[in-house]
């Protein structure tokens, strides 16, 4: 297949957006308005510019409930954190921070699929934000939280886009996919993964943390309802951006992603690092895929969105609230996700597992 101008245009967006962030200091501080750009150089290049599409990014992010969730949850958040400041002091006076750090990271990934991933990872920032921890565990522990929410998220079709998409796709023969479809399919992949998540978090975050409790305060937030409001804008140009750069990418999405095989596939899928990982279900996920298959491509889409900042809502939400920069945020989401990806595809691919399928 003879790649074409445009094609290797979008390539070379591509890697613009991968490396940018981690070379360019002035990238990595407006990240929303880097992406942005990249987004609309996208949609330039292959001459997807319509009506349509400027109102669908703008509608997106309000429409699909993401910045009204992070706007009147800050709202409530900023006037209600003197009783979660108590509440949270009264629970690490009793419990160990392990076991809170253990609670925290499951519960919100298991919830997340109820709640949805937004109201998960917003709940979150602000549990970690009350927390006495460093600024690097409590970073650490955002990022291990991100991947238990990212991979709960899945297990209905309230969680996140991915997993409605999914259950839209699959929903007529041979499937005849319902509310618990991806619950039957993939959660004996996915909640062992949550809770080793968990126990990630106490090994990595929760054992210094219980050594450095009694030494630190509680920290009460900084800013007033300005901030508030910066950031419901910011995570708005975010998602308005991966909006745009994966109409874009749908073009090589299209032409080269879907005709690989599985295997292949699988680890293809870690672009969902940077790109929206709804988009990437809608192209790629269909009747005619196998369960394994179908398996496959959606837990490559789900680990790989915890590696960097873009690949995921709670990403986004939870990096912008406690600045998190994408060098911060790699040092562990990229190891991490290449661990966690190299585990799933040994049990999906070369043990044959599949909830369903069987061995």
């Amino acid at each position: 297949m003879q790649p074409t101008p445009v094609d290797l245009a979008l390539f070379a967006i591509f890697l613009v957006v991968l490396v940018a962030p981690f070379k360019i200091k002035l990238v990595e501080e407006n990240l929303e308005g880097f992406l942005f750009v990249m987004g609309a150089l996208a949609v330039t290049v292959t001459a997807k510019w319509e009506l349509e599409l400027i109102k669908t990014a703008a509608e997106e992010p309000i429409m699909k409930g993401i910045v009204p969730a992070v706007f009147f949850a800050g709202l409530l958040f900023y006037y209600g954190k003197g009783s979660l400041s108590r509440a949270m002091y009264s629970i690490l006076k009793t419990v160990p921070m392990s076991v809170v750090v253990f609670t925290i990271i499951v519960a919100l990934g298991l919830l997340s699929s109820v709640i949805t991933a937004i109201m998960a990872s917003l709940l979150l920032v602000e549990f970690i934000n009350l927390m006495p921890l460093e600024r690097k565990d409590k970073i650490n522990l955002v990022i291990i939280s991100c991947f238990s929410i990212g991979l709960g998220a899945v297990l209905t079709p309230l969680g996140e886009p991915l997993s409605t998409i999914a259950v839209v796709k699959l929903s007529g023969p041979p499937y005849y996919a319902g509310f618990w479809y991806l619950f039957d399919q993939l959660g004996l992949l996915i909640v062992p993964g949550v809770v080793a998540c968990g126990l990630f978090g106490v090994f990595y975050v929760g054992r210094k943390a219980d050594l450095n409790a009694a030494k630190l305060e509680i920290e009460t937030e900084e800013g007033g309802l300005r901030e508030v409001f910066t950031r419901a804008g910011k995570v708005y140009a975010f998602v308005a951006a991966l909006f745009l750069l994966g109409a874009g990418m749908e073009v090589i999405i299209n032409k080269y992603f879907i005709q690989v095989p599985s295997q292949v596939l699988f680890w293809l899928n870690m672009v969902s690092a940077i790109l929206d990982n709804a988009t990437l279900t809608a192209a790629e996920i269909g009747p005619a895929m196998s369960q394994v298959q179908i398996n496959a491509a959606l837990m490559g889409l789900l680990i790989s969105g915890g590696m960097l900042i873009p690949g995921n809502i709670p990403n986004i939400i939870s990096a912008g609230k406690l600045g998190i920069t994408s060098s911060e945020w790699a040092k562990l989401g990229v190891p991490m996700g290449l661990v966690l990806n190299l585990i799933y595809f040994v049990v999906v691919f070369m043990l044959g597992f599949s909830p369903r399928v069987g061995l």
